[in-house]
């Protein structure tokens, strides 16, 4: 671990109060190593931040969700994903994987119990986490629930994307040769791990352009650009272990999250959700929130999916510091 010449001193001290305390790559067995920092205050309120995905990584933006001066916030970048080694790499990468990392990562820091933040893809992990390791998670804040189903995924992919984007969603489906348009998920995700960068580089580059437009509430743009999608323009990283994780289920049985949210009863939780998210609408959040009574939803109008559609941060920084009075009262 490398600490910052600073962090024994108050953060108020420390030019940039947001710097990392501790920052390293921590080897978590089968080859991987994951890229891991803290913020805030060593003393501070335990967190931990899940970011988005499978494979997105987490930003220095990021750290600014909790304020420095109360909370002890540990940030990581999953498997294969962000500055973790081998990047993109998804053998042994699946959600048992994340949750020992996680688990490893809280030993080695030492802390009892911690609130644990994610969103999206982040939400399916931290409730996963929640749900095998109840006694170690103080709180949960939630921002777009996504429960990890291939229902989910098909619903926002195909009825979604054609009834609100309807030209979009025949871009889509022109990626696709005319044969593999009748199941287009399974064809996209096999053909994003294909090894061939033919066959690899426009899907990859039709999926996260598709999944980024469904993810805005005003989208800067509304229609791919077929021609560039071949072009040799870098290739986004997400798509890969997204393809990896959703080919498999992400790796949970049928419902399992909302099956077992009886696991969640005496944690309590909140749940950020933009009223007009496509990707993981809010009927999502109810149903989670029927399950888990010890949570609440917290709706954001005029918001779709992303952290940074309006209003959505500010409900999840106040989320946050909301659920830490609570804990702390």
């Amino acid at each position: 671990m490398a600490p910052d010449a600073e962090a024994g001193k108050s953060s108020t001290k420390r030019a940039d109060p947001f710097a990392p305390l501790t920052s390293e790559m921590l080897a978590v067995g089968d080859g991987h190593e994951i890229y891991v920092e803290s913020v805030g205050r060593a003393d501070g309120v335990a967190a931990v931040y899940l970011h988005g995905g499978p494979g997105s990584g987490c930003q220095a933006d990021h750290r600014r969700l909790f304020d420095p001066e109360r909370f002890h916030a540990i940030l990581f970048d999953q498997r294969g994903a962000g500055r973790s080694r081998p990047k993109g790499r998804s053998e042994d990468n699946t959600l048992a994987h994340l949750i020992a990392d996680m688990e490893r990562i809280r030993e080695k820091f030492a802390l009892e119990r911690w609130i644990v933040v994610g969103g999206s893809w982040g939400a399916t992990l931290a409730l996963a986490y929640a749900q095998a390791h109840p006694d170690r998670v103080s709180g949960i804040v939630l921002r777009a629930t996504f429960l990890g189903t291939r229902a989910e995924i098909e619903i926002a992919f195909t009825d979604v994307l054609a009834r609100f984007y309807p030209d979009l969603g025949c871009d889509f489906l022109d990626v696709l040769p005319q044969a593999e348009r009748g199941q287009p998920l399974a064809a996209y995700w096999r053909r994003i791990l294909d090894p061939d960068p033919a066959v690899h580089g426009p899907a990859a580059r039709g999926w996260a352009d598709t999944e980024r437009i469904l993810s805005e509430h005003v989208p800067g743009r509304v229609r791919l650009d077929i021609a560039s999608l071949n072009s040799s323009r870098a290739l986004p990283a997400t798509p890969f272990l997204e393809a990896h994780y959703f080919a498999n289920d992400c790796f949970l049985k049928p419902n399992q999250l909302l099956e077992e949210a009886g696991r969640l009863a005496k944690i309590p939780g909140i749940i950020v959700q933009g009223r007009y998210d496509l990707l993981c609408p809010p009927a999502t959040s109810h149903a989670l929130n029927a399950a888990w009574h010890a949570s609440e939803v917290r709706l954001v109008e005029g918001a779709g999916h992303t952290l940074y559609d309006p209003g959505v941060r500010d409900a999840v920084m106040k989320a946050i510091a909301d659920l830490a009075s609570a804990i702390t009262r």
